[in-house]
């Protein structure tokens, strides 16, 4: 088989996996409020167990590109990904609020891993095919969680929680299953192999990667606050409706699943730079929209505005870290993904408060700078168009 025919196998069999990821978060989700009557805990309690299961994934994700490092990203993402596939059964079997805990952290953490090595894998396909695959990658992870929690809720109506998670088990192990053989292979590096490793450290000393990190700390922290505060401010300050409260994260969700699957296009006919800097201008014009927003469906189409501005953004900034010189890719996207995914997990919390304070208009307002930010920093992320790589260094953990 030639090597561009294993490549483009190679781009179908990370569609899957972002898939599966996608698709298990999304079946998950419906099954968060059944644990309030299930163990008898309050909503306090519940949001700690969530923030259990969001440290477990970000603390994964700080040992991952080393593990990828030693045994690549094909074998990281198909291994972790069929341990994690059975953790959903086991979160709604769990006897006890201690066994939740610890089954939540777990499956943070094995998803966790299994994101970083999905999107090494994207990278090298990337590479062996001469053009940009990543956005379209993580458009199968929308469309994963859109499917997962659509049906999902209904598999719990029809079906019981016990039932869908098992045919959640069921049909993510089939699409790993399908995409395990299709996976690219990377080569790995022997521990102490040359001089890159023996200078290797566990925190990358890169300042340019850390800055990557900020940028997509930066570009998911307004997402996480459309995701968490959307329909509260639409309800709250823009005397929505119930229905059309529940449109805002919708059409945001919406917005950023077409645009992924259309954002590959363009980052190859536009390059990765203009495309950050446009969809961080479009992102930061949609949420001033929202936050200047006279009626809620204004508010609506802004939040929309902002899906289509974010889409890429991450794409774009996970490829230039897979892409930055000097460090191995897998480590690479781990520090960034790392640091991104933080704030999604710390954010909500200070946003709310500042939001209870000083309303939500202002809080949008600020966050919009923040993707405005990002597109002024945008020339940070030219690595993500150097797609002719193949060093031992940076490929070796791809």
């Amino acid at each position: 088989m030639s090597d561009l025919r294993k490549a483009q196998r190679g781009r179908w069999g990370v569609g899957a996996f972002f898939a599966a990821n996608g698709f298990v978060m999304g079946a998950w989700a419906p099954q968060i409020p059944l644990l309030l009557p299930r163990h008898g805990i309050t909503e306090g309690i519940l949001g700690l167990l969530i923030f259990g299961l969001g440290v477990g994934a970000v603390s994964a994700m700080f040992f991952a590109g080393r593990i990828i490092a030693r045994f690549g990203s094909r074998r990281v993402a198909v291994g972790f990904g069929l341990a994690a596939a059975p953790l959903l059964p086991l979160i709604v079997l769990a006897p006890s609020v201690w066994m939740l805990a610890l089954v939540m952290a777990l499956m943070g953490g094995l998803l966790g891993c299994m994101d970083i090595a999905m999107n090494a894998n994207a990278v090298e396909a990337e590479r062996q095919l001469g053009r940009a695959i990543m956005s379209s990658s993580h458009g199968f992870w929308s469309l994963g969680g859109f499917v997962g929690g659509t049906l999902g809720t209904y598999a719990i109506v029809w079906l019981g929680a016990e039932q869908q998670a098992l045919a959640t088990m069921i049909i993510s192990l089939m699409l790993i299953w399908w995409g395990s053989s299709r996976l690219m292979d990377d080569p790995v590096v022997p521990p102490m192999a040359g001089e890159a490793a023996g200078k290797a450290h566990l925190v990358p000393r890169d300042l340019g990667l850390w800055i990557l990190g900020a940028m997509a700390l930066f570009s998911m922290i307004p997402e996480g606050a459309v995701l968490d505060w959307a329909a509260i401010y639409l309800g709250k300050e823009l005397d929505a409706g119930l229905h059309s409260a529940g449109l805002g994260y919708a059409f945001f969700a919406g917005a950023m699943a077409i645009m992924r699957f259309l954002g590959d296009r363009v980052r190859n006919n536009f390059g990765a730079v203009m495309t950050l800097r446009v969809s961080g201008a479009l992102g930061a014009a949609g949420l001033m929209m929202a936050a200047t927003a006279p009626v809620g469906w204004v508010a609506i189409t802004g939040f929309a505005l902002t899906g289509l501005g974010v889409a890429n953004m991450i794409p774009i900034l996970f490829s230039a870290a897979g892409n930055h010189s000097g460090i191995a890719s897998a480590q690479a996207i781990s520090t960034v993904t790392m640091v991104g995914y933080s704030g999604i997990l710390v954010a909500p919390a200070p946003i709310g408060y500042v939001a209870e304070h000083l309303g939500f208009r202002l809080t949008y307002f600020v966050l919009a700078l923040l993707l405005m930010l990002v597109a002024l920093m945008a020339r940070r992320a030219a690595a993500a168009d150097d797609l002719r790589k193949a060093d031992g260094l940076q490929g070796a953990a791809s």
